[in-house]
């Protein structure tokens, strides 16, 4: 119902005027297109998976669960294990998060609170925003022809001095997991920065004066105020870059080293779920074909568990902001 000072039925008294034919079936029109517009987005995702759990059913049955704690990969003798894999996915997507997540909020911290100029900031922003556009086998390229041989030498130096860390313990000799997590945590910067910047725009100005007539610094109000209340859009950008990190395929192809081992060394090759599958399947046969959907299942399930475990973590913050 709208309001209408000129509705000939009510003498224009601007009374309450009763929608009319035209505007209720619009409305209910508008309605059931939305409807229809998730049921298809819904069903093409059940459909999805459908598709990859029938696929990955032999593999299901030759492998069972220990599909999940194999470290072997042997198609000669149909023997196959994804541990190794996981490892690989959740490690270089964690050290990508730190690093990607550390520059994305201080970005949007940067941005978003007047240490530049409006015009200045909309530059820097826009620049940001465009690392999104670069294609993924462009960062694999640039990270193969840039940041290897820039990385190689401070490797060696802190495999020489400090090999006695886990961390430190192997020399990186070509693709391996650091400059994966580099070109990776660069690739999920603009999704959290963007994420970040409108957690914080959303913050009324208010809290904000109101953080300075308490007699706060800059620095205090940014890190007393402004972060606890922007942490639900925070974790909801961290959220994003993790999934987004996660399902990277062909950088980390390009530069994890895809190696079927499991190290903490941030300078020894690697492998992920994503490029398992985008280096197996054009030489796949039949059996492997499975196989590599029920890896594609378990690459499904950590992003759904991750992105279901974030849900749970900002509705329960939203929960105890209520209270």
């Amino acid at each position: 119902m709208k309001l209408d000072p000129f509705c000939a039925e009510q003498g224009g008294s601007g009374e309450p005027c009763a929608p009319s034919f035209l505007e209720i079936l619009c409305d209910r029109g508008f309605r059931w297109l939305t409807f229809a517009a998730g049921g298809i987005v819904i069903s093409l995702g059940l459909y999805i998976i459908f598709e990859i759990g029938s696929a990955a059913v032999p593999a299901m049955k030759d492998n069972g669960l220990g599909f999940f704690v194999s470290t072997t990969w042997d198609v000669a003798r149909n023997e196959f294990g994804i541990l190794a894999e996981i490892w690989g996915t959740l490690y270089s997507s964690l050290l990508a998060l730190l690093l990607g997540g550390f520059f994305g909020v201080s970005i949007a911290i940067f941005f978003t609170q007047g240490y530049l100029n409006h015009r200045v900031a909309q530059v820097f922003r826009s620049i940001i925003q465009l690392l999104a556009a670069i294609p993924s086998v462009v960062y694999g390229l640039w990270g193969i022809y840039v940041v290897i041989p820039a990385l190689r030498p401070v490797a060696s130096w802190l495999n020489e001095h400090f090999g006695f860390i886990p961390f430190f313990g192997t020399k990186l000799s070509g693709p391996g997991l650091a400059p994966a997590v580099i070109v990776l945590a660069i690739m999920i910067l603009p999704t959290v920065a963007a994420i970040s910047q409108d957690a914080f725009k959303q913050i009324p100005y208010k809290v904000k004066e109101a953080a300075y007539g308490m007699g706060t610094t800059r620095r205090e109000a940014i890190m007393l105020v402004m972060l606890p209340t922007a942490a639900n859009g925070i974790m909801g950008a961290l959220v994003l870059g993790f999934g987004r990190a996660l399902g990277e395929t062909m950088a980390l192809a390009m530069l994890i080293g895809n190696a079927n081992q499991i190290s903490l060394s941030l300078f020894s090759p690697a492998k992920t779920l994503a490029s398992l599958l985008a280096s197996n399947f054009p030489e796949a046969g039949a059996v492997e074909v499975s196989a590599l959907m029920y890896a594609a299942v378990a690459l499904l399930i950590i992003t759904v568990g991750v992105n279901a475990l974030g849900a749970f973590i900002m509705s329960r913050s939203k929960r105890q902001e209520a209270i």
